[in-house]
């Protein structure tokens, strides 16, 4: 009786010889021996498998240089030239990306690629992740340690659902352009979704809270600008650049004209709509701007370079910026005008000082739409007023304070139309 053959796990036989099967790039691929099937030979290929696959995983695998007449390798790759690492990606991608965005954003796929080549490791093989590797990126972005950019002292543990899904997505877009280009023969981000998260809301200061914000500022021009923050909702890009140009208060108006960013470069307001809108002042921002008036405006004016959104395009504008630096400065390294990082840790300390419940920096605009929706104000104003598009923003953000003014509505109806209805004129078809 015939004793039957035990095949360590990816060994088989062929023919009388043996072959070996594994997983690569999610298929699983056979490469003959051509050595006789004997129980020495079986061990042997066993331990082969094993290196290739421990090859794969680790993302050293060669597959033309392990197998150089193999068939499989020659269908699944290619052009050994197109086996490249995940780091050689990351910049060849960044690179071609250069053109289509601005140096702002650049930094910032800059650095979430930067980490994620860290945890997935850059020297690995593009073929050679899976997208159980992703979904291994996915969690270690959510729940790992790490040094926030700004406090690079403080070992911080996890990211919040939204920073994740952003890194993610920029990680997708490198893959989509590689399997586009041929570098992979699939798309391992196919399996990896975004992390659902909860609608945040917006967390205003109430009326109590921002005069104990503004008790709170050391200095007049920090008072002058927080208040213009809160009564403009302008994002403090914009209000790091904002000028004596663009403000006209005899018409009590600013136009926004352009942004201030991370990277130190001007350039346009975030949105086509954001860009030269004009913001109508309420009266405590006027008022605070003609205080600033006596601060700033006869301070020296400087020619800036506004990088256009088209690549390469710029125009020159004269600023007298309206918040300067150089007033607080106790050096004179102070740049002459404000940089929104520089806002923000301006923002935590005033909170702390009030012995406020701690929230960022950005509810200066949030508490700017809270409160004008709160108000009664039409949400298409206000809107135009931020930079949106439109007011379909500001519903699904601020729905909840809207007040409910059906009653108004319809007392204002009946006091319209039950008197005389209004013509309406018809156009004549011939």
């Amino acid at each position: 009786m015939n004793k039957k053959i035990t095949y360590p796990t990816g060994v088989e036989n062929h023919g009388g010889f043996l072959r070996i099967w594994f997983m690569y790039q999610g298929e699983r691929v056979r490469e003959p021996l051509s050595i006789p099937d004997t129980p020495k030979n079986r061990k042997d290929a066993s331990e082969l498998r094993q290196s290739v696959t421990y090859a794969i995983k680790t993302g050293n695998f060669d597959y033309l240089e392990r197998f150089p007449n193999s068939k499989q390798a020659k269908k699944l790759i290619g052009n050994s030239v197109n086996d490249i690492s995940i780091g050689t990606m990351f910049d060849k991608f960044l690179r071609i990306k250069q053109p289509e965005i601005s140096l702002n954003a650049m930094r910032r796929y800059i650095c979430k690629l930067e980490t994620c080549g860290q945890i997935i490791g850059k020297d690995r093989l593009i073929t050679s992740i899976t997208g159980e590797d992703l979904l291994n990126l996915r969690n270690e972005l959510l729940t790992g340690k790490h040094r926030p950019a700004r406090r690079r002292k403080t070992l911080k543990i996890g990211r919040t659902v939204a920073t994740v899904n952003d890194y993610m997505t920029c990680v997708a877009s490198v893959f989509k352009f590689a399997y586009a280009n041929d570098y992979i023969g699939k798309n391992p981000m196919r399996i990896v979704t975004k992390l659902k998260r909860s609608k945040d809301k917006p967390d205003p200061l109430t009326t109590e809270e921002f005069e104990r914000f503004i008790n709170a500022c050391l200095d007049e021009q920090t008072i002058n600008l927080w208040t213009v923050a809160f009564y403009t909702g302008m994002r403090h890009g914009e209000i790091c650049a904002l000028s004596w140009e663009d403000i006209d208060l005899i018409k009590e108006t600013i136009t926004v004209r352009r942004n201030w960013t991370s990277v130190k470069q001007f350039t346009l307001p975030k949105t086509d709509a954001g860009t030269d809108r004009a913001i109508q002042l309420l009266k405590p921002a006027l008022d605070a701007l003609k205080k600033q008036q006596a601060l700033t405006r006869l301070n020296e004016k400087h020619d800036v370079i506004i990088h256009l959104r088209e690549y390469g395009k710029t125009r020159k504008d004269q600023c007298t910026f309206v918040f300067s630096p150089m007033i607080n400065a106790k050096g004179n390294n102070a740049g002459v005008n404000f940089a929104a990082t520089s806002l923000g840790d301006n923002w935590d300390r005033i909170i702390k000082r009030a012995k406020l419940r701690h929230r960022n920096a950005y509810q200066s605009r949030h508490t700017y739409a809270c409160w004008s929706l709160s108000a009664g104000a039409n949400p298409t104003f206000i809107a135009s007023q931020m930079g949106h598009s439109s007011a379909q923003m500001l519903y699904s953000v601020y729905g909840d304070w809207m007040p409910e003014q059906s009653a108004n509505q319809i007392s204002l109806l009946n006091e319209k139309l039950s008197k005389n209805v209004p013509s309406i004129p018809h156009k004549k078809y011939g």
